[in-house]
Order: structure tokens, then sequence, then C-alpha cells
């Protein structure tokens, strides 16, 4: 690859383009198959090169550290090792071809960000309805898939499994992303502002109860994508989150598995 001239692919999630670079043609057909709808002309603010490696399998054990000598995020995993400046806001990747290690990076990459730009990764589905967005969060199993599953005409899918969210005018904004869950699919490229959250427990009848910021904020916490460990960044985080509680209604959903769950939401 000596000499090799890269093709660059431009990603924009969540409103933030990224050029994500690569000399390996196969590798560019795979990212832009990966992120189609969510390819853009919109001029990057953030580069990263991607140089591919034939070893290396994930071990599930992230490390998302700084480096002491010049303050750049690194991050590691058994398939990937990356390294991002966020002083110039360009980075490289060293990885394997599966699509999964690109997309663990990209999660990791913004999550950085938004925890600089007050936003986070949430592990919940989210959906448009009648132009707000209704988020739905909780552990494996809770139901964030069955709840995009049971959702009527009408319903715009933003994410079955790691929503985005972005302070907004007089609130936070959700964002569509291409991390996809159970579903398999893509959520759309598209925004709307953030009605409701919703934690999911499942039981014989559908009832909605509100839950006190306190508790809102210790199920956020526990919900939220963040791997980095950095006190001031978490610090930070924490104060973001009891923000987006005090302006967004936090509510716990037991429902059963049948569409009349969704005349509750509103």
């Amino acid at each position: 690859m000596m000499g090799a001239s890269r093709k660059v692919a431009c990603v924009e999630i969540g409103g933030i383009p990224m050029a994500l670079s690569t000399c390996d043609e196969d590798f560019l057909g795979l990212l832009r198959q990966r992120y189609d709808g969510f390819l853009s002309s919109s001029r990057p603010e953030f580069e990263l090169e991607f140089d591919l490696t034939a070893t290396g399998v994930s071990d599930d054990d992230v490390r998302v550290r700084r480096n002491n000598d010049d303050n750049a995020w690194v991050m590691e995993r058994g398939d990937f090792h990356a390294r991002w400046d966020p002083c110039t806001g360009r980075g490289s990747v060293r990885q394997n071809a599966n699509p999964y290690s690109l997309d663990s990076v990209l999660r990791i990459l913004h999550s950085l960000i938004l925890a600089e730009r007050g936003g986070f990764l949430l592990h919940a589905a989210s959906a448009i309805r009648d132009g707000r967005a209704y988020l739905f969060s909780g552990v494996s199993g809770a139901g964030k898939t069955t709840m995009t599953r049971l959702a009527p005409a009408g319903i715009t899918l933003l994410t079955d499994e790691i929503s985005y969210l972005r302070p907004s005018t007089g609130g936070y904004a959700a964002f569509g992303t291409p991390f996809a869950g159970e579903l398999a699919r893509a959520g759309e490229n598209c925004t709307a502002p953030v009605a409701a959250l919703f934690f999911l427990e499942k039981g014989p009848h559908n009832r909605v109860d509100e839950l006190s910021s306190a508790d809102a904020v210790r199920w956020l916490m526990r919900n939220i994508l963040f791997f980095a460990d950095d006190a001031g960044l978490v610090e930070h985080l924490f104060r973001r989150v009891c923000e987006f509680v005090s302006i967004v209604p936090v509510y716990e959903l037991t429902f059963r598995p049948d569409e009349e769950v969704w005349n509750l939401i509103e």
C-alpha cells in the first residue's frame, strides 16, 4: 500500500460529518454500503485514516484512555487500535475489515465528541411520531426492539439500538443512526426534538409511571454509552444528564407486547 492514494467517504451522523479514508477499495465499498443513507457532501469536521490488518479478534474489552504525552485519545480492543487527537480533529485506525469493528470505533469516537458538546449516546430505541421523538431505553431484553416492531404506521425509526442525543434550542434533539440492533437495519437520517424518555419493563399490563429526577438520573447514567476513563468528562456528562431530566419528561413504561401500548406514548 506504500504510496497508494486514499479514497474518502464522508459519513455524517448526528449532524457531525466525518471523513473516513482508506487505500483499500473493498473496504471503501464496505464503508459506503454500511453507511448508505448517512453519506454526506458536507465539509468534514473530523478525519479518520483506516489501515487494515488481517489479525485481531474482538475480546469485548474496550480500553479508552488519554495519551499522557500529547493528550490524544487511544482506543483499543482485540480487533482495532485507534488514536484520535481532539485538537486537530484527526485520527488513525488500524483494524480488520470487520464492519462491527468499524461501528465500534465510530461509536466510541462520537461518544467522546458528544461528551464535549453536551450530548450522549444512549442504549435506547427511538422513533419520531407527529414530529417529535420518543426514546425507549433499557437493558438487553427489556423490549427496545419490541417497541419498534409494535409501532403503528407513520412512525419514523431513528434507531432500535443506540439513540444519538444533542442539545438543541429549548431542549434536546434525537438523531437517526446507522447503528442497528436486532432489526438489522439502519435508522432514518433525520432528527426531531425529544418529547419523552421511557424506561422499559415487561409486565402483564400497560402502565406509565413518572420517575423522580433522582431515579431518572440514575437509570440514565446506567444506560449511557461512555467508554473513557476520564473523571472530568464523567463529571461533565453527569451535569448534562441532570440538565436533560430537568427538561425532558422521563417515565417507566411497563408493557405487554401488543400494539395498544403505543396509545400511552403521547
